[in-house]
Formats: structure tokens, C-alpha cells, sequence
């Protein structure tokens, strides 16, 4: 995940981006994601395993959950508290690549 402010130049596509040193995020925070997945009755203990690797002291209090109009999904939204943006990279790579999670924003 990219943390920063993307800047398109003269010329560019919109496909061609440079990056700028322009940081967006300050650090530490707590920040929000939110995690899709199919409905198991299991999902949201997984998430919640994952995300104590990477903040020990985050608990069930920090996730909002939501279904889906015909129940086929689940939406959770849980506050990280975030130290640094390899933090929040790596956090964002091991929630992405879980079999689980379908999308990560």
C-alpha cells in the first residue's frame, strides 16, 4: 500500500505516475481498515489473530461488522493502531494474501 500522494505531470497518461515526498500519513495513528470477506462463522476470530501480530493490543471493541443484502459477505471495520508505514504495509500484504479476505481498502 502506498502512502503518499501521487502527482501526474504534463505529458503523463493517467497510467504513468510519479510519487511525491508529500507524506499524507503521520505516524503513530489509529487507522481504519476495512476487511471483505465470504460470511464464516470464523472470519472475524482470523482478522482479529492477524491484526494482534501487528498490534498487541487490539480486541474485539475496535471492529464494526456489516453483512452484505443477502448475507453472502462480511464487512469489517477495524481501527489499527499504526507506528509506521512498514507497519501498515506489511499489515496490508498478510490481510491481502489470507484465503479468507476477498478485498482490503
Amino acid at each position: 500500500m502506498v502512502v503518499g500522494k501521487f502527482n501526474q505531470t504534463k505529458g503523463q497518461s493517467n497510467a504513468v505516475m510519479s510519487l511525491s515526498n508529500e507524506v499524507l500519513l503521520k505516524f503513530p495513528q489509529d487507522f481504519p481498515i476495512k476487511i471483505i470477506g465470504k460470511v464464516n462463522w470464523q472470519f472475524q476470530q482470523v482478522i482479529v489473530k492477524i491484526i494482534q501480530e501487528f498490534d498487541s493490543e487490539f480486541d474485539d471493541s475496535r471492529v464494526q461488522s456489516r453483512f452484505s443484502k443477502k448475507s453472502n459477505y462480511i464487512c469489517l471495520t477495524v481501527t489499527v493502531h499504526i507506528t509506521s508505514r512498514v507497519q501498515l504495509d506489511d499489515l496490508y500484504c498478510v490481510l491481502t494474501g489470507h484465503p479468507m479476505v476477498k478485498i482490503v481498502l
